[in-house]
This record gives C-alpha cells, sequence and structure tokens, in this order.
C-alpha cells in the first residue's frame, strides 16, 4: 500500500452539506440560517462569552490570588539525566542546551536529587537541592553555584 493509495474506511466520512444551492435542496435561500436577525447576517453573532447582557461567568466568579511578576522561573533537572556525560566533565547551562538536555534556561537551572548519580562531574548550576548536592558529591563531583 502507497501513500496515494490510503482511502478512508467506508462510511466513516459524509459529504458537507451544500447549502445556498437552491429552493429545491432544503438547505437553499436562507442557507438553515432562519429569516432575519443577528445570526443570520454574514459577520454576525456574539463574542464568545458573551450571554445576552446578562453579567457574564467570568465577571461573575471573583478573583482569587495573584501572580508575582518578580518570581523566577527555574528550569529544573534531575542528576540522573546528568549520567550521559563523561567522567570528569564540567557541566554548565550552556553544556546542556547544546546536548538537547535543556530546551532553554529561563531564570536558570536548579539541579534536583531524584535518581542516582554515577559519574564524577563538575556541575555549574544556578541553584541545587540538598539531596542533589549530597548525592554529586558521594559520586566524587564537585557542584559550584553561578
Amino acid at each position: 500500500m502507497k501513500l496515494h493509495e490510503l482511502r478512508p474506511a467506508p462510511g466513516s466520512t459524509k459529504e458537507p452539506k451544500r447549502k445556498g444551492r437552491g429552493t429545491a435542496t432544503g438547505q437553499g435561500k436562507t442557507a438553515g440560517r432562519g429569516q432575519k436577525g443577528q445570526t443570520s447576517r454574514s459577520g454576525g453573532g456574539v463574542r464568545p462569552g458573551f450571554e445576552g447582557g446578562q453579567m457574564p461567568l467570568h465577571r461573575r466568579l471573583p478573583k482569587r490570588g495573584f501572580t508575582n511578576k518578580f518570581a523566577k522561573e527555574y528550569t529544573e533537572l534531575n542528576i540522573e539525566v546528568l549520567n550521559k556525560f563523561e567522567n570528569g566533565t564540567e557541566v554548565t547551562p550552556e553544556l546542556l542546551k547544546e546536548a538537547k538536555i535543556v530546551k532553554n534556561v529561563r531564570d536558570g537551572i536548579k539541579i534536583l536529587g531524584e535518581g542516582t548519580l554515577t559519574k564524577s562531574l563538575t556541575v555549574k548550576a544556578h541553584k541545587f537541592t540538598k539531596s542533589a548536592i549530597e548525592k554529586i558529591e558521594a559520586a566524587g563531583g564537585k557542584v559550584e553555584v553561578i
């Protein structure tokens, strides 16, 4: 079977209704839109969330909490992914990006202590958890905060 021979299963697709193609079709003249009014017009209708002038739900519900626009957003990384590197490697945010372990660095990299580390590495990052520091040093590596 080739790509140009692919067809949908019989009965799985229907032809679209051909609206506004003459009165004999049953969907002619007004094309299923009724007589007059806002929804019969082209471009007519109401915006999403409009409830006919009633106070819309998104305005009736109370606002809760707040977002700190100064909060730093760290890219989190478990130490088990660092096993990809060779012994004695200096792991930096640039190296992690090059190796496609991290897509973007954001405000910095935080190393978490999930998993085990078998390689002896020098890890340079912006933040570390206590368990990550313990595991890196137990494997014979070094931790450097940037």
